[in-house]
């Protein structure tokens, strides 16, 4: 098995922090009225999750010679948007999930109103930041960036994708239709994390596509790593309820491939995504290790 190098344990905590102190920054305070709705977004957000898309934002960043400033901006926009989509996902109309990265799921703290409205002012925040701040030198180019992350939220990404996950309960579902699922519940907002962070700097169309082939199987490796963890791992090492999609009958790679089947999906996905970056030389070598990373993490 592959071993994480250090350095890119330090670099990835650095990022962490870096991005754990922005969003407290960019977030409303929790005292500023309505304080119970703040304090609700502050509590989804921070002091948890791994900040996968962020860490894909700082990477993609190096490739694209962007400054760390603005890579700052996306990263926070891009966790918001993934913070709403976590505390709708866990909501009891979605999910039903009482456990949410080692705490209590927001509407279980709060309660299901505030978690509802938490989640919607959290997504509406995510394109503030993009709004409020210089992201790209061209103004059409940072407009672009506003679609990019529209796209991935809505119909065509991450809700369109939570409505396909919903009519699967309890049906099998071929590979093809699991992969169509995932590109759009949790692929969508990987592929914009990445591409979001190209467009902050500069890569020509190569390149782009580059990062773009990298990003598409590093989505799905997400999820095919996640159904892995969901099956075989612990509630208190993934800080989630463990066994949940078997207990609700969603269809899985597990279920689909079996447990050695889904690792070895993983493997491929990751090879594609390494090969993706061949050409990009040590500007990439970041994405190389994040690749690593969410292939061979237990959490």
């Amino acid at each position: 098995m592959k071993i994480i190098e250090s350095d890119f344990q330090a670099w990835m905590g650095d990022i962490q922090a870096r991005t754990e102190v922005a969003l407290a920054r960019l977030l409303p305070p929790a005292p500023m009225a309505p304080a119970r709705l703040h304090e609700a977004m502050r509590y989804a957000t921070l002091e948890g999750g791994k900040r996968v898309r962020p860490l894909l934002v700082f990477a993609a960043g190096e490739v694209a010679g962007a400054a760390p400033e603005r890579l700052e901006v996306v990263a926070c926009a891009v966790e918001l948007l993934h913070a709403y989509s976590l505390v709708h996902d866990d909501l009891p109309c979605m999910d039903n999930d009482v456990l949410r990265r080692g705490k209590p799921t927001v509407h279980v703290e709060f309660d299901e109103a505030t978690a509802l409205l938490a989640g919607d002012a959290l997504q509406s925040a995510a394109f503030q930041l993009l709004a409020d701040h210089r992201l790209a030198d061209d103004p059409g180019a940072q407009l672009g960036m506003v679609k990019t992350l529209a796209v991935a939220a809505g119909s065509r990404g991450m809700a369109g994708g939570q409505q396909i996950d919903l009519e699967s309960t309890g049906k099998a579902r071929t590979l093809p239709e699991l992969e169509f699922m995932h590109i759009h519940k949790t692929g969508a907002l990987i592929r914009a994390a990445v591409t979001l962070a190209a467009a902050c700097g500069r890569v020509d169309s190569n390149e782009r596509n580059s990062l773009d082939r990298y990003a598409k199987a590093m989505g799905l490796a997400f999820q095919v790593v996640d159904d892995v963890l969901d099956y075989d791992g612990s509630t208190g090492t993934l800080g989630r309820t463990a066994g949940k999609d078997s207990r609700q009958r969603k269809p899985t790679y597990v279920s689909a491939l079996g447990l050695p089947g889904a690792r070895e999906l993983a493997g491929e996905l990751r090879a594609e995504a390494l090969a993706a970056l061949e050409g990009l030389g040590g500007r990439a070598r970041r994405l190389a290790q994040l690749a690593d990373f969410i292939v061979l993490r237990k959490f």
